[in-house]
């Protein structure tokens, strides 16, 4: 197993570098919203959805209802449905660690398994486990020692929580230049706008993402055409 450790270990550098810096803001606003370290710990976790993570922290904040939690994050998070479709078959073949690799398969570890060539020597099943592992891990990491940090340092955080703006204007981006119609990305973009004008701040996010998604359901043909 070291071969495939430090293959694994090779491999989830950068996401790394990512995860640790961009858990940590997690953690801190998390802490800055009355959450600890232990939350912080418990979210990374067992939620582990990035992203969401960042959106759960206003939710949390404002006493959104359940089911807007529940909406929120299925959308939110409704691509790794599709991330997982291209796994299935070699999911099945790993066994125990089959619910573990379902759920720990976010955008950085599902880029690196699609560009992953694991040498002869090695087993893919073992290289893909220990790549997600070390992903979730250096997420936790990041996380509870933002929340650590967030609590101890005496300095004011005002404005940590433009790290989640920052993170989706980076998604934005990454959707600009994969599609170049940009059509996915204009279509985020005008849903957002038109409810933020429509329904307000405090209402605008669920509804923009459901018009988003149904939007992009209708257009789903032509846009394969055009990859």
């Amino acid at each position: 197993m070291r071969k495939e450790i430090a293959y694994a270990l090779r491999r989830t550098a950068p996401v790394a570098c990512g995860y640790i810096f961009l858990g940590m803001a997690f953690g801190i606003l998390l802490s800055e919203a009355g959450y600890g370290p232990l939350w912080a710990l418990a979210s990374s976790l067992l939620v582990y959805a990035g992203s969401m993570q960042f959106v759960m922290v206003s939710l949390l904040a404002a006493g959104a209802p359940l089911y807007t939690v529940a909406v929120t994050t299925f959308l939110v998070n409704a691509r790794h449905i599709f991330y997982g479709l291209g796994f299935i078959e070699k999911y099945r073949g790993m066994g125990r660690r089959f619910p573990y690799m379902a759920f720990s398969l976010t955008d950085e570890t599902y880029s690196v398994l699609c560009s992953m060539e694991v040498p002869s020597d090695m087993r893919w099943n073992d290289c893909a486990f220990y790549i997600s592992l070390f992903d979730h891990g250096y997420w936790i990491v990041g996380s509870v020692l933002g929340a650590a940090l967030g609590q101890a340092l005496p300095v004011d955080l005002t404005g940590i929580d433009f790290s989640m703006t920052a993170l989706f204007v980076v998604i934005f981006i990454d959707q600009w230049k994969q599609f170049p119609s940009h059509v996915p990305a204009l279509v985020g973009l005008i849903c957002a706008a038109a409810a933020l004008w429509l329904f307000g701040p405090d209402n605008f996010l669920l509804i923009a993402l459901i018009a988003a998604v149904v939007i992009l359901i209708a257009l789903r043909g032509r846009l394969e055409e055009k990859v």
